[in-house]
């Protein structure tokens, strides 16, 4: 895994006016909420250096398939990068155990913020002129409490179908949940996201797999402690991320094309 080269504020504003992306730049000078305000009825403002660091992540990785928890600006940038990679490896990833090439994979529990996502993408592709835009699949479903290994979490109802090679982990709104544990639910301000939907399939990510948490340090903590194969972990803390990469030997000659496929620059 490659990680995103550290660049000052000003050179992050300057990547995004160049794709084209200044509206980005004015919203990020928007006020954001305090902590105490959390549960908020407003999308929330574009944070430019967690958008830079998730277009490079999904760039310099050369990732195929993503599978969104949550929805937002991250869904455009998310896009964008793949859109960039297609253009140049559509060819190349033919070749690939790879059956939903260059596709993004959005789960939302809250239909007001996907139509809000779907809304804005469409929008932004006819701005860029964006003829030929990847293909996006949304799932709305609903989040209830559960436990995982006898620990009180989350989990999502319905899943895509998919096996994606990144996972951006930046949802569900801890106060959109349904049910209770015990009387337990993340819907109290003093609790937190507790996602267990990552670790049910973890079995079939295939090496080199990244995961990347927007903040959700207990949630992070969680999946750390709870993943059985060897995932090599890291704690941006200036960026509130942290990032997850599979790291197991190669599961045989179709693993070992995707890892010579991410590691070639060309």
């Amino acid at each position: 895994m490659k990680k995103p080269a550290k660049k000052n504020q000003k050179v992050i504003k300057n990547f995004f006016i160049k794709k084209g992306l200044k509206l980005l730049v004015n919203l990020s000078k928007k006020k954001k909420p305090l902590v105490n305000q959390m549960a908020i009825n407003e999308p929330y403002i574009p944070e430019l250096g967690d958008l830079y660091n998730l277009y490079q992540y999904v760039l310099i990785n050369k990732r195929t398939t993503i599978l969104e928890f949550g929805s937002g600006w991250s869904s455009l940038i998310l896009s964008l990068a793949l859109k960039e990679l297609a253009d140049k490896f559509s060819n190349e990833v033919k070749s690939l155990r790879r059956n939903n090439p260059f596709e993004l994979f959005v789960v939302e529990n809250e239909k007001k913020y996907l139509n809000i996502t779907k809304s804005r993408i469409v929008k932004f592709n006819k701005y860029l002129k964006i003829k030929k835009p990847i293909k996006i699949n949304y799932i709305l479903t609903d989040v209830e409490m559960t436990t995982f290994k006898d620990r009180i979490c989350t989990q999502y109802k319905k899943l895509p179908l998919c096996n994606p090679d990144f996972i951006y982990l930046d949802g569900p709104d801890q106060f959109k949940i349904k049910k209770d544990i015990n009387g337990i639910s993340t819907r109290h301000k003093d609790m937190m996201p507790m996602v267990c939907d990552i670790l049910k399939f973890e079995y079939f990510y295939t090496p080199g797999t990244i995961i990347v948490c927007d903040g959700r340090a207990a949630n992070a903590k969680f999946l750390k402690d709870h993943f059985l194969r060897k995932w090599k972990y890291i704690n941006d803390r200036k960026n509130d991320q942290h990032i997850f990469c599979l790291s197991d030997p190669s599961l045989g000659k179709y693993s070992d094309k995707q890892l010579k496929f991410y590691k070639n620059l060309r």
